[in-house]
């Protein structure tokens, strides 16, 4: 817990800190001084521009690790754009509102800069990546296992329910995992709870497992889940909608220009449309079309439709770069706007491939229960 909570202060101090640097270097390239209240504007100061520029930031980055928390703290790109953009939106509205001055040679110098900054930042962490060691208590060790296959666990040990705890190897630094669904022995019990008690990190393993792994485990389903009242329902799902929507429609300019030269690109890289059309089941089972730039060439799906394969043959060249940024995912911001996806969501599924998982895959439907989105997990 204590490495995850330093990392998290870390990560959010770094991005304040390369805003910081961008607007100095920003403020210098444009007015020639360091400082912006030392710019010489028509309103004889830069501050409410910096001013709106770090409070956004600073609600950004909260918002953002708040809502990420409790899962593996992995350096993210999709998580330095997620504080990038909303706080340029609402650097915008705030300038807007109050219509004080600003500069759009300076907004651009400072966002360009800190946007890359963040993602270079985040490229030097991911090169040594974060891992947490734990000691598994449980009698399926079968989950266990893969949580220690996964990219940031490693299990010290798998302990059964009934053991001596004396022979645990609990090492300060590690978490213990408690598998809730065993029945403990007394000694074992009382074990945990002394543990936790004494400020050991202790946590359920279904927990853990969702957040390293990015599935959940069916056996520990809650108990009667399938019939409590689902979150579509709630009155969260209409001002999530909202707010999606709105943020797409704010941000268009930025993601239509980028759109356009994407276009251009394909059209010159390989014959075909630039756009790929493909019926998808959304929200309640309901299909719609769902639009990507293409990334294969025209004839990829001859023999029938497939998933994506790594190094998948049917990519083009561009295509590849595409796939790997997420870029030609673009078209489907317009999705968004007509109300077919969120922005987070699960992602849809074929009609094809969603009959054949809802066979066999376990309260599969139950994704169908809320708008798909772009990001999925």
């Amino acid at each position: 817990m204590m490495k995850r909570a330093v990392h998290l202060r870390s990560m959010w101090i770094a991005d304040l800190l390369w805003l910081v640097l961008a607007i100095v270097v920003a403020t210098q390239r444009v007015f020639g001084v360091w400082m912006p209240w030392l710019a010489d504007t028509p309103t004889g100061t830069l501050m409410p521009s910096a001013g709106l520029t770090v409070g956004g930031a600073m609600f950004s980055i909260f918002v953002t690790y708040r809502a990420g928390e409790a899962s593996v703290p992995r350096p993210s790109y999709g998580q330095a754009i997620a504080i990038v953009t909303p706080t340029l939106v609402f650097t915008a509205i705030g300038l807007i509102v109050s219509r004080e001055y600003f500069s759009r040679q300076w907004l651009l110098a400072v966002f360009v800069l800190w946007a890359s900054l963040l993602l270079l930042h985040r490229a030097l962490l991911r090169l040594r990546p974060w891992t947490e060691q734990m000691v598994v208590i449980t009698g399926e060790t079968a989950l266990a296992d893969v949580i220690n296959a996964s990219d940031h666990a490693t299990v010290i040990a798998i302990v059964a329910p009934d053991d001596d705890p004396s022979e645990i190897p609990l090492v300060e630094s590690a978490t213990l995992v408690v598998d809730l669904r065993s029945v403990l022995s007394e000694d074992m019990a009382r074990f945990v709870s002394s543990a936790s008690m004494s400020g050991q990190n202790v946590r359920p393993l279904v927990e853990v497992y969702e957040e390293h792994t990015g599935r959940l485990p069916l056996v520990h389903i809650v108990r009667g889940w399938e019939i409590t009242r689902p979150v579509a329902r709630s009155r969260y799902a209409p001002i999530k909608r909202v707010l999606e929507a709105g943020v797409t429609i704010v941000t268009a300019p930025l993601w239509l220009a980028l759109g356009g030269l994407i276009a251009v690109a394909i059209r010159l890289n390989s014959r075909g449309p630039v756009i790929y059309r493909q019926t998808r089941t959304g929200k309640d089972g309901s299909t719609f079309t769902l639009y990507k730039f293409r990334s294969m060439v025209v004839d990829a799906e001859q023999d029938g439709p497939q998933f994506a394969s790594t190094n998948d043959p049917r990519t083009t060249l561009l295509g590849r770069l595409l796939r790997r940024t997420r870029l030609d995912e673009i078209p489907q911001l317009w999705n968004v706007v007509l109300g077919d996806l969120a922005l987070v969501g699960p992602r849809p599924e074929r009609p094809v491939f969603v009959e054949e998982f809802s066979r066999a895959i376990p309260f599969y439907d139950a994704r169908h229960l809320v708008r798909p989105g772009i990001t999925g997990w």
